[in-house]
């Protein structure tokens, strides 16, 4: 894969690896009584591993017989076409602003069962485009298509694009870089997607310095999940 080194499909017996499948399984089990199809991912600030962490699952994902797409709507600064070799001339940003068909614009990656729509020409006004009646027909035609749609919303600060779009998907897992973001932020934030009202369904912690497979991630997706961990001093911990 060109870009990103998609562990869960390059190695598959590597300990995170097995983190992912930890949080496949835990979106599973949050879908209890209810449907989770349409899944975003977001974190306090860029650089923090939400897009390592959403390609990673989305792998997992279809590596359990799912379908799934996954939809770039970090539109100011893409990355999926990069992280997949794809091309990015047609996209997000074509299907809401140009009408293009959601199937004239998704791609299939080398992976099966994986296809993805690149965020496209960058917009001047990507909250509008995501906040738009367009983006929920799109969500909705892609819910009806694959069994997850995994989207990558761009860092909830300083930009309002993720709290636009975050209300909308049934669920948003916060990626959290365990080693730089301070609980403090961490929670400001979580309050913000909340107010907004957006479903946490849980918290990854990237970075975890652990000598196990968390050495990727540790994750809570519960009904407690929604409660930040308070770790110790200023950093949250695993």
């Amino acid at each position: 894969m060109e870009g990103l080194n998609l562990i869960a499909h390059n190695d598959l017996k590597n300990p995170a690896t097995e983190a992912y499948r930890v949080i496949r399984t835990s979106i599973q089990f949050a879908q209890v009584g209810k449907e989770l199809k349409t899944l975003a991912f977001t974190s306090c600030t860029p650089n923090e591993g939400k897009s390592m962490t959403v390609a990673n699952l989305a792998v997992v994902l279809t590596q359990a017989g799912k379908s799934v797409l996954l939809l770039d709507c970090d539109m100011r600064n893409p990355t999926v076409h990069k992280n997949f070799g794809l091309s990015n001339k047609l996209g997000l940003s074509s299907c809401i602003s140009m009408g293009t068909p959601l199937n004239a614009a998704v791609q299939a990656t080398k992976v099966d069962n994986l296809y993805a729509l690149t965020g496209g020409v960058i917009p001047p006004n990507p909250s509008e485009l995501l906040g738009s009646e367009r983006m929920r027909e799109l969500l909705q035609e892609a819910r009806e298509i694959y069994d997850y749609v995994l989207i990558d919303l761009p860092p909830v600060l300083p930009v309002a694009d993720a709290l636009v779009l975050g209300a909308v998907v049934d669920g948003v897992v916060f990626v959290i870089d365990s080693g730089e973001v301070k609980v403090d932020l961490a929670r400001d934030v979580k309050n913000q997607l909340q107010h907004a009202g957006a479903n946490i369904l849980g918290v990854v912690l990237n970075k975890v310095r652990m000598s196990t497979m968390a050495m990727v991630m540790a994750i809570t997706i519960t009904t407690e999940a929604r409660k930040l961990p308070t770790g110790r001093g200023s950093k949250l911990n695993g």
